[in-house]
């Protein structure tokens, strides 16, 4: 790594739109951190997934899968788990959607705004508030946000059943179409909808480049 280099802790939740991190939202970002010269490291939950889904049928499988092991699919086997991370080595946090975010590292998906996040999650989310790290979140992730800190400014796209439930949390919920961040000056948050609205490969990769440029604007 070069000297001065940024460094992003990217916080995975599996593998695939329904039990994990959204494959294209989880790439996009990782690439749009490398192509404005900053780096990343990925980490994700030792923890069992909540269920298996079948991404060809859309069925549930009778099987066990670990969120750690899933995680590294996408990360190449580069990844190491979440309770590793150290966050005074990092400058940035990020943490891309897909339903294994509602599922895995917290139970949006099941309790609404009645959810709890991750220990673990919780944690690096309000240690990076204190330390004010920049944290971004991408499609459904920013639900956590709002569970974590409450009064944040966020975005879910143009979704009203989660824009009611984060605002039920505390949260002020922006509108936005693809392309657009919303950023909490307050607690150094950016969010962006990708695959809460209709999208294409193409859109998640504007939303994720824009979430990584203003992120970086401001380290």
């Amino acid at each position: 790594m070069l000297p001065g280099m940024k460094k992003f802790a990217v916080i995975l939740a599996g593998c695939g739109t329904t039990d994990g991190s959204e494959i294209h939202e989880s790439v996009m970002t990782l690439y749009a951190i490398a192509r404005h010269g900053a780096s990343y490291h990925c980490f994700a939950p030792d923890i069992k997934q909540h269920h298996v889904v079948n991404h060809f049928t859309g069925k549930e499988m009778a099987e066990t899968r670990n969120v750690l092991v899933e995680s590294a699919r996408i990360a190449r086997g580069n990844i190491r788990p979440l309770q590793e991370l150290e966050i005074r080595s990092f400058d940035a946090v990020v943490f891309p959607g897909g339903f294994g975010v509602a599922k895995n590292l917290c139970s949006y998906a099941f309790e609404g705004a009645d959810c709890k996040v991750n220990p673990q999650v919780a944690e690096v989310i309000r240690e990076a508030v204190t330390l004010r790290k920049p944290i971004g979140a991408l499609c459904i992730a920013p639900i956590m946000l709002a569970k974590v800190i409450g009064d944040v400014e966020i975005t879910l796209g143009q979704d009203s059943t989660a824009s009611r439930a984060a605002e039920k949390m505390g949260a002020h919920h922006k509108p936005t179409t693809h392309g657009q961040v919303i950023t909490d000056s307050k607690h150094k948050l950016f969010t962006t909808p990708c695959y809460m609205l209709d999208a294409t490969i193409a859109d998640i990769a504007n939303d994720a480049d824009s979430l990584v440029k203003a992120m970086l604007e401001v380290m």
